[in-house]
């Protein structure tokens, strides 16, 4: 998988099509990714002590990973990356700007 967590995403497709935000896990049997403040949904929460309310929360649930692109760090943009290797390391690079990305 070429996401790592604390990443810059940008999401191409779904309900947050157009959103950025910084990765919060990542998921490599299941190739999906939990974004901060993309694709939240509503847990609601039952009162832990007698007098309390209950309450709402919002949470974030994962997005596969074909649905984004990484956020290049050197041009700012959304950029498919690719791999190098040099000297038996591998490093990501953008393929706009062709800046290593790690």
């Amino acid at each position: 998988m070429h996401i790592k967590k604390g990443d810059h995403v940008h999401i191409v497709l779904g309900k947050d099509r157009g959103k950025e935000g910084k990765v919060l896990h990542v998921f490599p049997e299941k190739n999906r990714v939990s974004i901060e403040g993309v694709n939240l949904f509503k847990k609601r929460s039952r009162p832990k002590k007698q007098g309390e309310k209950g309450e709402t929360v919002l949470l974030p649930r994962s997005i596969h990973v074909s649905n984004m692109l990484l956020v290049c760090k050197n041009c700012k943009k959304p950029a498919r990356m690719s791999l190098k290797k040099e000297g038996g390391k591998k490093s990501r690079y953008c393929k706009k700007c062709e800046a290593l990305n790690d």
